[in-house]
């Protein structure tokens, strides 16, 4: 379905021939759910037990219903399980449901059902008041320029087999200039017809929505290697068990045949074959099977934080950041390389008419009289249609114009006739303009201001009112802009009669085709261009030429020629071109300024000194790109062997390569060995598709995580090719957001995404994984040593209940406190130091043999919390002389010595107590010993003595002084080789981690809560002048211009607005233009000693040297 916002009425007319002829033809209806209420349940199901751990649990509940194999209950398996499977099914639908709720917020017209190739009929509540008004179609998510073919009384015939519009014995084709896209406004005009091609699945949303890729962390894929390895782990510790009741069968078995006689057929090997299945289910905890659920619930959390952080909040837009995938956190806390877009990414994409060239004249400087006042801009009052918003700083430019100089004339004429530039007049006087790119709008706001206002077309005419005149210049042609031409031309006939060319392109392409009687000012001019490109502007030429109407005739009869044919069309005109765009006058450049955004220097600085590479890969030219690399403090002057490398042929490149670095191989590898070697990297003059595949290279040769961020459509590929894309929400419409995995509005809050959010996410991550297969390795292992001791029997140490709630209750919300909660430093110190952002690129949180040391870890704690309870009460009586050595004590103390002991092991994990951190821990306590005085009680066993049968074991083994003394000292001997190696390692070889804990501590020792804010000292660099010419937008509205199409009759025309102004009316005095102008707002002509003066300036962070 084709969808128009704004729409006040769509009128559906159905045709009966076509319902009679034809079969029932589908809906619109669209479906992107997964499931539906009947649907949910089996393939939900079906698709979690795919996961291995999930179909493991049900084969060990399918085993454990068989009496001769389980030693446990079901409810061990069952409530685990099913407390997994309802979690992850909930979070499923969740996730269904919001995603069926965007569609339905993007998609308009969801509760709107047509026929395949009805007519709709269009209405908008909105009155134009606009002269001249031209119907037109505004794309603010569209990459085609469309335009309407309508009649008042349209009666079409559509073939289906055919893509041409029959009407009245005439065919016309359906193209792209027919079709009308989704995210599209309709403009001037109260309605329209229009023809369903598209709809339903056939839609162009639904053709190319294709399977999501999935992206999956670091630590997503080191787990599964993990659990595959604890599988083996789990069937090598079965065997051996299962091996030893094999021998102990053999040897020991036969003197308890008397009162345990086997079963007939029952031998040595087939006790072991049933021993063997008994462990796999006793150890089954070794197979984390609520780790799953525990990680997303931790990424759901954490996800939270970043939509909640009301410091990445942009007031001036009402946006928030937001995590629009929870599963990918803690990989921002390991990002080694960000490739980065230019234009609205690192800049604001707002353009502003800055400086210009004019017949070898420079203005845009401030003037030393002006800058000594407070307000210094340029007062546009006496024009009635200026912009208000606009300003200026060169009084000499106004007086040129009040002054009536030719040349300035000239030059503002141009820019208010040569565009695409479509213009919206509500009121009378106030004016809108609707762009294609900023910088067309930019360079007709400036002419407007200037005196050149553009008021108005039609297919055939441009108005505008040159200081308060009105005059129509009758539209010829337009040459329209496109990445080959990269220039634009317009030919018109002037109210006098004359003919004239007007063009504006990239000065390259300009100077080209220039007259030779141009060569001294084109000197001038390109010096001019070089200061502008040197301060990071955006430069544009201008030219104009004189038309002789009996060539131009002859001209045009070609064009048209040349516009009809069917082969070679486009060639064809491109020559007709090239041979009317010769012996062009010079007129002069401008020079339009896109603004850094705020903090994005300091961001830059901030994420190089946390080791993390920025690469900017940007269509621009490589002049202004390498301006922009130095005042984002991307480039900087310490950095001595800049070097480019700009061949136009493959040997070319390689040889350039070589040459830099000596390399050798393929110039791929050459490419990306050179690069990874250069603290930055800018790639100019890309396009989206390359942009995609230098991401592709970094990820397949460095092995590392990857950020790709940007603004606009042309940067959907390299977002969706990286690890993480984030889309910022800027003036290039929401494609990129949409397609991210995290967006946001400004680039500075980058710094704290990744510096503070990644790494405290990738840090609660590790803790969390560490101490997960810690506490659960404890567990099982305690289960091994038993075995040795009861006759490999598969008998269980602890009580069933003990084991079913092991995980669910009394472990799972400490665990996920200190997952939730837990940050080694707070943010203002991870800005402080950035370095701690080191060891996420390095792995060194959470890897193979991080996970070896924690199972090594678990072997010892295991032993310890069996031998010991086992030792101390063997041969033990109580206080009174009975006996209190029985399996139910045994089984009491040793697992409130697991649960003490695991717990003081999270406390030594966590290093930021909070008060609900403090409420979990001490709440599990006392929520197991609350649970195993209840299960323990007489009351408990008169209503199911199957299944309580450790009546009155916890009050009369927890009442004795040994059991306390035995768990203090098993606590002790746990913790105590982890205290003895934390002290040993933070004094012999400290992290970073603990050099900043350390300054941390000190600082709150001398009560300086805050660190000192970093001394900053001014530096300045010499800029070598250079030309950055960007006239990046796509192909204009030339066609639409001069199509004829347009869907009313023009409106009267109204009054100009303009009050005429002559000589005298000035009241301004030309001034002669300062030595020169920075972005800053600081006049360049003030001296520092022993700098050398510039227009560009940065900074740099002097640390404290006492750290």
């Amino acid at each position: 379905m084709t969808f128009i916002t704004h729409m006040d009425l769509i009128i559906i007319l159905y045709f009966s021939h076509f319902l009679h002829s034809f079969k029932p033809l589908q809906t619109n209806a669209i479906k992107t759910s997964k499931y539906n209420p009947f649907t949910f349940l089996p393939l939900n199901l079906f698709e979690q037990f795919q996961r291995i751990a999930n179909a493991y649990f049900l084969f060990l509940l399918v085993l454990q219903v068989i009496p001769q194999i389980s030693s446990l209950s079901w409810f061990t398996t069952v409530v685990p399980l099913v407390l997994v499977l309802t979690v992850t099914a909930a979070k499923d639908a969740t996730d269904d449901i919001v995603s069926k709720c965007v569609l339905c917020t993007i998609s308009p017209l969801k509760n709107f059902t047509t026929w395949i190739l009805d007519v709709l009929v269009h209405k908008t509540n909105k009155k134009s008041t606009q002269r001249n008004p031209y119907s037109y179609i505004n794309y603010t998510h569209a990459c085609l320029n469309s335009s309407f073919h309508s009649e008042y009384n349209l009666k079409p015939a559509v073939s289906p087999l055919s893509r041409t519009l029959t009407y009245a014995g005439q065919k016309y084709p359906l193209d792209n200039e027919k079709i009308l896209l989704r995210g599209c406004t309709l403009r001037n005009t109260e309605w329209c017809f229009g023809l369903v091609l598209f709809a339903g699945p056939e839609t162009k949303l639904m053709q190319n929505s294709g399977k999501t890729t999935f992206k999956r962390t670091s630590i997503d894929r080191l787990m599964n290697v993990l659990v595959l390895c604890i599988f083996g782990f789990l069937a090598f510790m079965c065997t051996i068990l299962a091996i030893g009741n094999c021998f102990w069968e053999m040897n020991e078995g036969s003197q308890f045949m008397v009162f345990l006689p086997r079963q007939d057929g029952n031998n040595a090997a087939f006790s072991a074959f049933l021993t063997f299945w008994s462990y796999v289910i006793i150890l089954n905890t070794v197979v984390p099977i609520s780790l799953y659920v525990s990680v997303e619930i931790i990424r759901l959390g954490n996800s939270f934080y970043i939509d909640w952080d009301r410091k990445m909040y942009f007031s001036r837009y009402n946006t928030p950041a937001e995590a629009r995938t929870t599963t990918l956190n803690e990989e921002l806390g390991q990002i080694k390389y960000i490739f980065s877009d230019k234009t609205g990414t690192l800049t604001q994409n707002v353009m502003t008419f800055n400086k210009c060239s004019i017949n070898g004249k420079s203005y845009g400087e401030i003037q030393k009289f002006y800058l000594q006042l407070r307000n210094y801009t340029v007062d546009f009052s006496f024009n009635p249609l200026a912009d208000p918003r606009f300003m200026f700083h060169d009084h000499a430019l106004v007086e040129a114009v009040k002054l009536e100089d030719p040349e300035v004339h000239a030059f503002f004429r141009l820019l208010a006739l040569c565009h695409t530039v479509m213009a919206e007049e509500k009121k009378e006087g106030e004016l809108f303009y609707q762009a294609q790119s900023p910088d067309e709008g930019a360079l007709v706001t400036a002419a407007r201001n200037f005196g050149f206002v553009f008021r108005s077309r039609t297919p055939d005419s441009v108005s505008i009112v040159e200081m308060g005149e009105e005059r129509s210049y009758e539209l010829l042609a337009i040459l329209d802009f496109n990445n080959v031409r990269k220039r634009m031309s317009i030919i018109v006939r002037s109210p006098e009669g004359k003919l004239c060319l007007y063009c504006k392109g990239a000065d390259t392409i300009i100077y080209e085709r220039l007259h030779q009687s141009c060569s001294k000012l084109m000197d001038v001019t390109t010096e001019h261009l070089n200061e502008f490109a040197g301060e990071g502007l955006r430069t544009l030429a201008l030219a104009y030429k004189n038309l002789d109407e009996e060539y131009f005739n002859q001209w045009k009869q070609r064009h048209h020629e040349a516009s009809t044919e069917l082969d070679n069309q486009e060639s064809k005109l491109d020559e007709l071109y090239e041979e009317i765009e010769k012996d062009l006058l010079l007129l002069g450049a401008t020079a339009i300024e896109d603004k850094l955004q705020d903090g994005v220097p300091q961001t830059i600085e901030q994420l190089s000194k946390a080791n993390i590479k920025i690469w900017v890969l940007t269509g621009d030219k490589q002049e202004t790109a390498e301006n922009i690399g130095y005042s984002c403090n991307l480039l900087r002057e310490e950095m001595n062997d800049v070097f480019i490398v700009s061949g136009n042929s493959p040997e070319d490149v390689r040889q350039e390569l070589r040459s830099a670095y000596a390399l050798e191989g393929s110039m791929e590898l050459e490419f990306l060995r050179t690069a990874c070697m250069c603290k930055a990297v800018i790639c100019c003059r890309v396009t989206p598709l390359q942009k995609a595949q230098v991401v592709e290279l970094v990820k397949k040769y460095k092995q590392a995580v990857t950020l790709a961020i940007g603004d606009g459509a042309n940067d959907v590929s390299m977002i969706k090719a990286a690890h993480i894309g984030v889309g910022i929400s800027g003036q290039e419409g929401m494609q990129a957001v949409l397609s991210s995995d995290y967006s946001f509005a400004q680039f500075r809050f980058l710094q704290r995404l990744l510096l503070v959010h990644g790494r405290w996410s990738y840090l609660r991550m590790c803790k969390f994984l560490r101490y997960f297969f810690y506490k659960n390795f404890t567990f099982t292992f305690v289960h091994f040593w038993y075995g040795f001791f009861c006759g490999f029997s598969a008998q269980t140490v602890y009580d069933e209940w003990f084991i079913t709630l092991y995980n669910l209750v009394y472990t799972a919300l400490p665990v996920l406190g200190m997952s939730l909660f837990d940050q080694d430093v707070n943010d203002v110190w991870s800005f402080q130091y950035p370095q701690l952002y080191i060891p996420g690129q390095l792995n060194l949180y959470f890897s193979k043999k991080a996970f070896f040391k924690c199972a090594l870890h678990s072997c010892y704690s295991s032993m310890v919390l069996f031998f010991i309870p086992y030792a101390a009460m063997h041969n033990t009586v109580r206080d009174d002389g009975k006996d209190v050595a029985d399996y139910q004590s045994f089984a009491l103390l040793t697992q409130t010595c697991l649960l003490f002991a695991v717990t003081i092991q999270l406390g030594l994990e966590m290093s930021y107590w909070t008060a609900v951190n403090t409420f979990f821990v001490l709440g599990s306590l006392a929520m197991y010993f609350a649970v195993t005085f209840t299960m323990y009680s007489n009351g408990m066993f008169l209503i199911l003595p199957s299944a309580f049968p450790f009546i009155g074991t916890a009050r009369n083994s927890l009442n004795q002084p040994n059991m306390w003394l035995t768990i203090l000292l098993t606590s002790i001997l746990c913790v105590l080789p982890v205290v003895t190696y934390r002290f040993l390692f933070i004094q012999l070889c400290p992290t970073i981690n603990d050099k900043v804990r350390m300054d941390l501590l000190y600082q709150f020792t001398l009560h300086q809560h805050l660190p000192p804010p970093p001394l900053r000292t001014r530096i300045r660099r010499t800029s070598s002048r250079r030309s950055g010419y960007a006239f990046s937008h796509a192909q204009g509205y030339g066609d639409l211009v001069t199509s004829g199409r347009f869907l009313r009759r023009p409106a009267l025309s109204g009054s100009s607005g303009f009050a005429n102004i002559g000589r005298t009316t000035t009241g301004f005095s030309p001034m002669g233009r300062s030595a020169g102008y920075s972005p800053t707002g600081r006049p360049q002509n003030a001296k520092v000693p022993d700098v050398e003066v510039t227009s560009l300036q940065m900074y740099r962070t002097v640390r404290d040297p006492a750290f």
